[in-house]
């Protein structure tokens, strides 16, 4: 159990480190660790089930070992969703870019086709450059994370030219994220055309609001 607690200590202390500027920030990072916590603690359990083989105190020790891994993944995970918060805060503003938590372990990063590509084109528009420019510096930084990027169109046209459509614009944006220096091995492409609306079509605003490329990243 002594070593147990070391790991545990050392664990903790390095997924805390540079948090100390204020309660507020330490008590969000603790909450939202939790389910990190869990999952690590499933994971351990099995690391531990093999280390039983050769020694009994190895089921509690993986289970634990595990948690506080799984703790310091999910931190890191906040602390990645913070700043591409803080380095996307002028898109947001402008209704650009959306950056949202919808699970506790996935991001969704939502892009505007307007802003993207030019009516019926795969082609990314050369203004979006400083965009993908943050979205690569993040994804950089936090190299133990993947994204899938998905394609969405409205449904002017067949069903399956947009499907296509749609998978071309998410593989522009993997080019110019791997151009930028992502690994090609963290990013998946997928066109889901118009499948997945967010409203209905029946209005320019609503083809407007499907028309879209969503990002989702998710630790690994």
């Amino acid at each position: 159990m002594v070593m147990v607690r070391v790991l545990l200590s050392f664990l903790f202390a390095f997924a805390l480190v540079g948090c100390a500027d204020s309660e507020r920030r330490l008590a969000t990072a603790y909450d939202k660790t939790l389910v990190g916590a869990a999952t690590g603690a499933v994971v351990g359990g099995v690391t531990g089930a093999v280390l039983a083989k050769k020694d009994r105190k190895g089921v509690p020790l993986g289970a634990a070992v595990g948690a506080a891994a799984g703790a310091a993944i999910g931190y890191l995970f906040d602390r990645q969703e913070e700043e591409f918060k803080q380095v996307l805060a002028r898109e947001q503003e402008a209704g650009r870019v959306e950056v949202e938590r919808v699970r506790d372990d996935l991001l969704k990063i939502t892009l505007q086709n307007e802003i993207l590509f030019d009516f019926d084109r795969a082609d990314i528009k050369p203004a979006f450059a400083p965009t993908l420019d943050k979205l690569a510096q993040i994804l950089i930084k936090y190299d133990r994370s993947f994204a899938t990027v998905v394609g969405h169109t409205d449904s002017i046209g067949s069903e399956a030219y947009n499907e296509g459509l749609s998978l071309r614009r998410a593989q522009a944006v993997v080019d110019a994220l791997v151009a930028r220096g992502v690994p090609r091995a963290r990013l998946v492409a997928e066109g889901r055309g118009e499948r997945e609306p967010r409203a209905p079509n029946d209005s320019e605003a609503g083809r407007q609001l499907n028309r879209r490329v969503e990002i989702f990243v998710a630790p690994a």
